[in-house]
């Protein structure tokens, strides 16, 4: 498997340059995971499929879910893309290299589980500002206009938003200046964990019933239902922030609640 992954991997060093890889190779990269990951969503909403392992009951209209596409594309293309470009320069300065040999994967796994720690961390903060009155109305909103999220809304966000809170994500990488096959491992994970995070869905296999600290489907779609007051839940992987400055409790009252049957609706949206 090693020899396999290595020789893929001269393939690509051999035919593209660092800056070709970096930015380019990045993007379609993450295009292409984003949206074969998020778009089935749309499809089982449509259909009605895998309906009871729903969270939430209402669907998106069509026209809501092209709107998400529409705009995403847009943003990825005039946020994203450049800001990959511009970014090159400093990670190539913090030491990101494409060249052989390949990272073990000791130290890819150490860096990976360094960068969830830390994206979470800043996530959390930031995300909180965000849910200041004047931030949360100018800003974060947009992002909010989607109450019943699915995959592809994890991305849906006002530019300055994505800027912002993409802070989180590059941070990990631009301190420590890995190896562009580990940059290229977290963007996989970190867009399939955001992906299923606003997938709507709670299935018996979500990661988030075998790992208790993970937060999932689950965790973030409460945060989306209710006002932006009182919403709570605004960690991106793990649940332990919300844990330690108590800003789950509603979440885990309604899922007490839950769990000896009663319904609480009154301050959903």
């Amino acid at each position: 498997m090693a020899s396999l992954v290595e020789s893929g991997w001269r393939y690509l060093i051999t035919n593209f340059n660092d800056f070709q890889l970096a930015c380019l190779g990045s993007f379609f990269l993450h295009e292409s995971v984003f949206f074969l990951s998020g778009l089935p969503f749309i499809f089982l909403e449509r259909a009605g499929w895998l309906s009871k392992y729903k969270i939430q009951t209402k669907n998106n209209s069509p026209a809501a879910q092209e709107k998400c596409i529409t705009r995403l594309l847009l943003y990825h293309f005039c946020v994203n893309l450049p800001v990959m470009i511009i970014s090159y320069p400093v990670f190539k300065f913090m030491g990101m290299r494409s060249s052989l040999p390949l990272p073990s994967w000791k130290v890819v796994s150490t860096q990976i589980i360094f960068y969830f720690i830390l994206e979470d961390f800043v996530f959390y903060w930031g995300h909180r500002v965000l849910h200041t009155k004047w931030l949360y109305k100018h800003v974060h909103s947009v992002h909010h206009e989607y109450a019943t999220p699915f995959g592809l809304t994890s991305e849906y966000a006002h530019p300055a938003e994505i800027l912002f809170l993409g802070f989180a994500t590059i941070i990990g990488p631009a301190i420590t200046g890995p190896h562009l096959i580990t940059l290229w491992l977290w963007m996989v994970l970190r867009v399939l964990e955001t992906v299923e995070a606003h997938c709507g869905y709670h299935f018996p296999w979500s990661l988030s019933n075998f790992l208790p600290v993970y937060g999932g489907a689950d965790f973030h779609d409460y945060h989306h239902r209710l006002l932006y007051t009182k919403s709570g839940n605004y960690s991106s992987t793990f649940v332990y922030m919300d844990r330690i400055f108590g800003t789950d409790t509603g979440y885990r009252k309604l899922k007490a609640l839950k769990k000896t049957g009663v319904e609480d609706d009154g301050k959903e949206m």
